[in-house]
């Protein structure tokens, strides 16, 4: 594994107990950082928590709530001081189906997971690294999101709409020391997988030209990256993880 330098940062990883998320913390306590899990399972966080040992901590966050949000991050700043890095990784697929056959409700909870989610914590996190001139923002995409998913048009659509806050956010606090990117996997068999059919599952599969999943600890390198001092002039930009389906 190679060395990535995040001694003495403070990083938040939405939806990190368990799949990309518990990679991603794992690398960055493994490169030097302090985490804090936001999930909304708290016996999850508690045992993944309890797996990553020193470094670690969670907090249960219903990410599309705004007060809570809020109050999270402020909870972290009082412990930790200040929060260098924001992962914005939780996600929900909202099962498939036609766009005429998902009902609205379901339409609904994807975009409030997916997009509003790290929308809120973006909002929570960005003034207090306005402050200290110092910030990494990873924001978790899909391929999904540059292509269009059959069978997925919430999914896809929510992806799509996070690429577009990265490129915005990125732009408006450009030249502040803040660093705003996101990262497009193609599918990695996590427990997200358990919300898609087989079918889904083999269609993905079969538009991959490595022909395999992503694997967890890919994703988080990349991630650790992007998360560090050393990606200082990549802004606004979509990194793929994608196998080779989409190379753009």
């Amino acid at each position: 594994m190679n060395s990535i330098d995040l001694t003495g940062r403070v990083a938040i990883v939405t939806g990190g107990a368990r799949g990309l998320g518990a990679a991603t913390a794992r690398r960055f306590i493994d490169s030097g950082a302090r985490v804090s899990i936001w999930d909304i399972d708290a016996d999850l966080i508690a045992q993944t928590v309890g797996e990553l040992g020193a470094g670690a901590r969670g907090q249960v966050v219903e990410l599309t709530d705004e007060a809570a949000v809020a109050r999270a991050a402020a909870e972290l700043v009082a412990a930790e001081g200040r929060i260098d890095i924001l992962v914005n990784n939780a996600g929900i697929t909202g099962g498939n189906g036609k766009l005429w056959d998902l009902q609205p409700d379901v339409w609904r909870s994807v975009l409030e997971v997916n997009l509003i989610a790290p929308y809120l914590t973006c909002r929570a996190v960005v003034p207090g690294m306005l402050a200290q001139g110092y910030g990494r923002i990873v924001n978790i995409a899909s391929i999904a999101g540059k292509e269009g998913n059959p069978n997925a048009s919430h999914y896809s659509a929510s992806k799509a709409g996070l690429i577009g806050l990265t490129k915005s956010l990125a732009k408006e606090v450009a030249g502040t020391g803040i660093i705003v990117n996101a990262v497009t996997p193609a599918a990695a068999r996590t427990p997200i997988f358990d919300q898609m059919s087989q079918e889904h599952i083999d269609y993905m599969l079969a538009k991959i030209p490595l022909n395999r999943f992503l694997e967890p600890h890919e994703a988080a390198a990349m991630i650790a990256w992007l998360a560090s001092e050393e990606c200082s002039f990549s802004t606004g930009a979509v990194f793929d993880l994608s196998g080779g389906r989409a190379v753009y």
